[in-house]
C-alpha cells in the first residue's frame, strides 16, 4: 500500500549516509494539528491511492530508503519483521537523538501543508520524538513533535506547514533515545507501521522573512548561468607585468577579443586561439592571452558577440587585501579567546571550549585550550594543525620581505614578532597541550563526541573528548616542533627549547612504536577522523627536521635511508612528503649526499612536468587532470607549489606560468565561473560549509571553499549533479559540504602561492 506518488515531488536514490542528529528549533512551524487514535490494526488497503511520500513506509520492501543512528552510548537492533518496523533498544544513550530510525528520499516544498501519520506500538510509557529536518547542514527542523506514548498501539496524524524554503533531500526522524534526566531507556520494543507523508495543499502565503542557504530553483539558475557564460577569467586581477588570460566557451564568434576600460574604450585587442578541449568539464573553449598589457587600471573583456566578462584590476597591489585576509582567517579561525571586533568584525566571540577534555576511554581530563578550528566545524586536529604551520613556515622562510609585518592586527601585533610567526605559535602553543607527559606521544584530535549544529563556537558545550595518540599526529608534531625551535630561536627562547625536547621526545615515541597501525575513530566518536594507515612520510620529515637541529646521526641514516628505497611527494595532512623533500634540500650541502638530492630534484621535476602538462593541455589552464577530488583546490595549491620547487631546479620557465594559471583558475578561470575565495571576485561563495560564518551572519572573506568534487559525497550533491561533469560539481550551498567546506590547510597553501606569485612579479 501507499505506493502513488506526486510527480516532481520523489528523489530517485536513497542516502544512507552519516547523520547529524541538531537539535536546533529555528525552524518551528505553525498551524499544526494532530489526532491520535488507539488502533489494533494498520491502516486498510482502502487507503492505497493517497500519495505518499515515503516509498517504503509500510516496510513491504524491508528496510530500504531506512537508517538507523546508535551513538553516545546508544544502541539498538533495528529489523524488519512480517512487513512492520521493529526497534529493539538496549541503551538510550544520552539523548533522545542517540538512538534513532530515520527515511530519506523525499522532498518539501516551501509553503506545502503536509499531513504525517505512522502505527506506533511502545512496550512501555515513554516519551519519543518524531521530527523531520534538514539533513546535515545546520539540521534545521521544519517540524518537531514530542510525543507521550502509552503502551499498546497507537495511530498518530499530525499536520504541519513548510514555511522554510524547499528542501530536495530532507530527512525523518524517530528519534528513540534517552528523553529527559528522569527516565531510563534501557529495555524497550517499539514497532512502527505504515510511515505516510502526504501533501495535502499548497498554501498562498509566503514569508519573505526566512533566511535559508540556496534553494535547488535558485541553484538550478546558477548552474544555468554558469554554464552559459561566455568568458571566464582571474576576477580579482593580475599582477602589472604577470601573465594575463581569458577562457570564452561562447559559439561562433570570431577569433579576437577587447579588452575595454570602465567606459566601455577599446584598449587592446588580441587574439583567442583554439578551440582546446577542457575534457572534465566536457567542453571545448577558446583561450585568450593579453599578458602584453600593463596599463594599471580596471577593465572587463569583450568578445565579438558582444558579452563582456566582470571586471578586473590590473596593479602592483592587486593582491594586497587578499593575502592580509587569507591569513586572518586563522585569526578568526582562533579557539579558546575572546575574539574580538579588530580581526574578526561580525563573527567576534567569547572564549570557547575552554573547559578540560577527557582522554577517551579514561577519567583523566587535560587542559587543550587554544589552537584554530580546524574547518566548518570546531574540531582541533594535529595533523591539519602540522601542514597548515609548515606552510606559514615555508611563505616565511622562502618571502621574508612580504611577511616582516608586525601591523597586521592580529592580537600580538606590536611585540616585534613578524605577524605570521605569533598566528603559526598560536597554533604550535596548542599542539604542545596535545602531547602525552609520559610517552611523548601526541594526541590525534580533540572535538567533541559528534559534531554540533550550526551554532557560534561558545554555544558548543557537549564534553569535549581527547582521541587516541596516532604515529601520524606524533610524527607531524616532531617535524614541526623541531622546525619552530630554530625559527623562533631569537624571538622566544624558552618556547624554542621546549619545541625542540617534546620533538625528540615525540620521534623516541615513533621509534618505539614503529609496529602502530593507522588512526580510525574510537565507535564513539564520529567527528572528523584524517585517518592514515601510514606515517613512513611524517616520520621521514621529523627525521630531517631534527637532524638539521641537532645533527644527531641516527636521524639521518633515518631519512638517507627513506630517500634510498623512494622518493614521496605530497603537500596534505595525508601526504608530507614534500615537506621532508624541501627540508633536505635546504640543509647545509655539506649535510646532502649528491645522489640522494640529485634523485629527489630529479623526481620534484618529473612530478611537476606531468602537470605542467595537464595545464597545458586542459582549455582552462588547470593542473588537476582528472583529480577533482574532496577539496581538489587543496590539490591545484599542491600541483602550483610543486610547479614552483621545480623551477628552481630546472630551466623551465614555464612552471611558473603554469603556476600562475593556478591562481587564474581559483579565481574564476574554471569551468564554474566562480571565484573559489569567499568576498573576492565577482561570483564567489556567500554559503560556505562553514558554522562561524552561518551563525554569526557574517561572511569571513578570504577563505577557500573546497572547490569542484566529482564524488558527490554529500546529499544536496548526489540530488542536483548526477550526471554533471567533474570540473563543474560544486554547489555554492551549506549543504555541499563536499564541495563547500573550508578549512585551515587549504587556506596555508593559498597564502605560499598567493606570496611566490606576487614575490616573482615584483
Amino acid at each position: 500500500m501507499f505506493k502513488k506518488i506526486i510527480a516532481g515531488f520523489m528523489i530517485a536514490t536513497l542516502s544512507l549516509g552519516c547523520i547529524s542528529c541538531g537539535n536546533n528549533n529555528d525552524g518551528s512551524n505553525v498551524g499544526e494539528t494532530e489526532v491520535i487514535t488507539d488502533t489494533t490494526q494498520t491502516v486498510e488497503d482502502s487507503q492505497e491511492e493517497i500519495e505518499n511520500l515515503i516509498l517504503n513506509g509500510d516496510f513491504s520492501e524491508g528496510l530500504s530508503g531506512w537508517g538507523s543512528v546508535a551513538e553516545n552510548g546508544g544502541a539498538l537492533d533495528f529489523s524488519e519483521q512480517n512487513a512492520t518496523a521493529v526497534v529493539q533498544i538496549s541503551n538510550g544513550g544520552l539523548a533522545e537523538t542517540d538512538a534513532a530510525i530515520y527515511y530519506d528520499g523525499f522532498e518539501l516544498v516551501r509553503n506545502g501543508v503536509y499531513e504525517l501519520s505512522f502505527d506506533l506500538n511502545s512496550d512501555m510509557k515513554r516519551k519519543i520524538d518524531v521530527r523531520v529536518q534538514q539533513n546535515g547542514g545546520n539540521n534545521r527542523q521544519y517540524y518537531d513533535k514530542h510525543l507521550d506514548v502509552k503502551e499498546g498501539n497507537k495511530h498518530y496524524s499530525f499536520k504541519f506547514s513548510m514555511k522554510s524554503k524547499s528542501d530536495s533531500a530532507p530527512r525523518l526522524y524517530f528519534n528513540l533515545g534517552t528523553p529527559d534526566a528522569d527516565t531510563n531507556i534501557s529495555a524497550n520494543n517499539i514497532k512502527i507501521d505504515n510511515v505516510s507523508l502526504v501533501l495535502q495543499e499548497m498554501r498562498d502565503i509566503i514569508d519573505e522573512s526566512v533566511n535559508e542557504t540556496t534553494t535547488d530553483k535558485e541553484q538550478k539558475e546558477i548552474m544555468s548561468t554558469m554554464n552559459g557564460a561566455s568568458i571566464n577569467l582571474n576576477q580579482v586581477g593580475f599582477l602589472t607585468n604577470a601573465r594575463k588570460t581569458c577562457v570564452v566557451r561562447a559559439e561562433n564568434i570570431e577569433d579576437s577579443f577587447s579588452v575595454i576600460d570602465s567606459a566601455g574604450k577599446e584598449v587592446y585587442k588580441g587574439k583567442l586561439t583554439g578551440p582546446v578541449d577542457a575534457t572534465y568539464a566536457q567542453e571545448k573553449v577558446l583561450q585568450g592571452d593579453f599578458s602584453d598589457f600593463t596599463v594599471p587600471g580596471k577593465y572587463s573583456v569583450k568578445i565579438s558577440n558582444g558579452d563582456v566578462s566582470g571586471s578586473f584590476e590590473i596593479g602592483d597591489n592587486v593582491y594586497d587585501k587578499l593575502l592580509k585576509d587569507a591569513l586572518l582567517m586563522l585569526t578568526i579561525q582562533r579557539c579558546g579567546i575572546e575574539t574580538t571586533s579588530d580581526y574578526a568584525g561580525g563573527t567576534a566571540h567569547p572564549a570557547c571550549h575552554t573547559s578540560e577534555a577527557v582522554i577517551y576511554g579514561t577519567d583523566i581530563k587535560k587542559d587543550v585550550s587554544g589552537g584554530w578550528h580546524d574547518a566548518g566545524d570546531y574540531g582541533r586536529y594535529i595533523v591539519a594543525a602540522a601542514t597548515t604551520v609548515d606552510d606559514l613556515f615555508l611563505t616565511y622562510e622562502d618571502y621574508p620581505s612580504l611577511w616582516a609585518s608586525d601591523n597586521l592586527g592580529i592580537p600580538e601585533s606590536g611585540n616585534g614578532v613578524p605577524d605570521i610567526l605569533d598566528e603559526a605559535k598560536y597554533e604550535l602553543d596548542w599542539m604542545l597541550k596535545m602531547q602525552d607527559e609520559k610517552t611523548g606521544g601526541v594526541y590525534h584530535k580533540v572535538t567533541c563526541y559528534s559534531f554540533p549544529g550550526f551554532v557560534m563556537p561558545q554555544a558548543e558545550t557537549e564534553e569535549l573528548v581527547i582521541s587516541p595518540i596516532s604515529n601520524t599526529a606524533t610524527g607531524d608534531f616532531a617535524a614541526v616542533m623541531a622546525k619552530a625551535s630554530v625559527l623562533y630561536k631569537d624571538y622566544y627562547p624558552e618556547f624554542s627549547a621546549k619545541a625542540l625536547e617534546s620533538a625528540k621526545k615525540a620521534y623516541l615515541y615513533l621509534e618505539e612504536h614503529m609496529d602502530a597501525k593507522g588512526y580510525k575513530n574510537p565507535d564513539e566518536i564520529t567527528t572528523g577522523e584524517y585517518g592514515d594507515s601510514s606515517f613512513e612520510d611524517e616520520m621521514y620529515w621529523a627525521s630531517v627536521e631534527l637532524f638539521k637541529c641537532t645533527g644527531e646521526a641516527k636521524y639521518k641514516e633515518y631519512f638517507e635511508s627513506s630517500i634510498s628505497k623512494s622518493v614521496t611527494h605530497g603537500f596534505g595532512w595525508d601526504a608530507m612528503g614534500t615537506y621532508g623533500n624541501i627540508a633536505y634540500l635546504t640543509m647545509d650541502e655539506k649535510d646532502q649526499n649528491p645522489e640522494l638530492s640529485k634523485k629527489l630534484t630529479d623526481s620534484i621535476v618529473g612530478a611537476a612536468t606531468t602537470y605542467l602538462e595537464n595545464s597545458k593541455s586542459d582549455g582552462y589552464m588547470v593542473a588537476l587532470g582528472s583529480n577533482y577530488c574532496w577539496g581538489s583546490n587543496l590539490s591545484v595549491c599542491a600541483y602550483a607549489r610543486q610547479m614552483i620547487l621545480a623551477s628552481k631546479y630546472s630551466n623551465t620557465e614555464e612552471f611558473n606560468k603554469a603556476a600562475y594559471d593556478q591562481i587564474s583558475y581559483l579565481l574564476g578561470q574554471n569551468a564554474t565561473g566562480y571565484s573559489f575565495v569567499t568576498g573576492y571576485g565577482t561570483l564567489s561563495p556567500v554559503n560556505p560549509h562553514h558554522r562561524l560564518s552561518y551563525a554569526s551572519g557574517s561572511l569571513v572573506r578570504g577563505m577557500v571553499v573546497g572547490g569542484p568534487n566529482s564524488g558527490l559525497q554529500d546529499d544536496y550533491v548526489k540530488k542536483l549533479y548526477q550526471g554533471i561533469p567533474a570540473a563543474k560539481v560544486y554547489a555554492d550551498n551549506l549543504d555541499s559540504y563536499s564541495t563547500n567546506e573550508i578549512t585551515i590547510y587549504w587556506n596555508s597553501p593559498f597564502v605560499y602561492l598567493l606570496s611566490a606569485i606576487i614575490s616573482q612579479n615584483q
